[in-house]
């Protein structure tokens, strides 16, 4: 439910939260702590920057309950600000909201199937045998290939292409650019010659999923590719063939998954990751950015690889001896069978080397 302004009661209400301050406040926008102007509702997150309480012309905060102290505005009381600032971004959002109905350049094959609650934008494409559910929203360009199911309130921004057996669950939000279904990396080679595996497998997503924009989302070879529910996918991501990803799991830009592989639930995925084909990663699993995952994460837990940043002169040089660690290993295990041979007794650990 948004709406152009609320009071300090009414959002306290509406949130489910202690207020302090004038009840009829007018609060109508949104805007960060140090910029904020009155009118503003803003929030305290990070105790960083709770020097910014004294200063800021925000008329509202939310915030912990331990800073109020030091705030001279209205307060929303919170154990969680930044999750209540999430819910509160909802109440004060005037994105568009399209209307229902089909706009007359959209091409709608008659066998799809849905109510009068669905939008269809212009020059949008429904083929044969889809399924739309009450409340979806097809956005201006979008194709929704053959046998599609879409389920209720989902969106599907301008631009989308899902290709034929595409499955995607309840209050789901697609972002432009975004290919579901496309056919994953698969061929046989002979004699040096590509031949080329039919993908015939799916893609089923679950609910409540939100994939950014411009992330690709391959079809199965045989079985289908699954999303849990409660996914959160950034822009630019690449998702292949037969890859499973548990529920809830965060995964952040330009990050890919090869084919097969299989991620658990509740996993953060950070920017610039690669996970190798056919591995399995266990639930609760972080991977710092820019990681490679070569083998599978049996175990939960943070991982990380690649190096720190340095000056390019160092970086090059350190890069260069990377290179030599395999000659370096080999000549230190050399040298301590040298010594072994040459000090037999250097491991003996009864001999003392007193002699007596």
């Amino acid at each position: 439910m948004s709406r152009a302004s609320w009071t300090l009661h009414a959002l306290a209400e509406q949130l489910g939260i202690e207020m302090r301050g004038p009840a009829d406040l007018v609060l109508d926008h949104l805007a960060p702590l140090g910029s904020a102007q009155a009118g503003a509702l803003s929030f305290l997150a990070n105790p960083r920057y709770r020097h910014q309480l004294e200063e800021t012309q925000a008329s509202a905060v939310i915030l912990h309950p331990s800073l109020a102290g030091g705030c001279s505005a209205a307060m929303l009381l919170s154990d969680n600000p930044y999750l209540t600032y999430a819910r509160a971004s909802h109440l004060f959002n005037r994105a568009p909201i399209p209307a229902s109905g089909v706009h007359q350049s959209a091409v709608v094959d008659e066998t799809a199937q849905f109510d009068d609650s669905v939008s269809i934008g212009a020059n949008a494409v429904i083929e044969a045998g889809c399924v739309l559910a009450s409340g979806v929203v097809i956005g201006p360009g979008t194709v929704v290939g053959a046998n599609c199911v879409i389920g209720e309130n989902t969106r599907l921004y301008a631009n989308v292409t899902l290709y034929h057996n595409v499955r995607i669950g309840a209050r789901c939000i697609v972002h432009s650019g975004v290919v579901i279904g496309s056919d994953g990396f698969g061929f046989a080679n002979e004699k040096g010659r590509w031949v080329k595996i039919a993908q015939l497998g799916g893609v089923v997503i679950g609910d409540d999923v939100d994939i950014g924009a411009c992330t690709t989302i391959d079809r199965g070879a045989i079985g289908d590719t699954r999303i849990g529910n409660g996914v959160i996918l950034d822009n630019l991501n690449m998702i292949a063939h037969n890859v499973v990803v548990g529920d809830h799991t965060a995964m952040a830009a330009c990050s890919g998954i090869s084919g097969s592989s299989k991620v658990g639930s509740h996993c953060i995925i950070a920017g610039g990751v690669g996970i190798a084909g056919h591995l399995e990663v266990a639930d609760r699993v972080q991977l710092s950015m820019c990681t490679v995952v070569s083998s599978s994460l049996p175990e939960s837990g943070s991982y990380s690889s690649g190096t720190a940043i340095s000056e390019t002169r160092e970086w090059r040089k350190n890069a260069a001896r990377f290179r030599q660690l395999d000659s370096m290993a080999r000549r230190l295990t050399a040298l301590e069978r040298m010594l072994d041979n040459r000090h037999p007794s250097r491991h003996d650990e009864g001999d003392t080397g007193a002699g007596e």
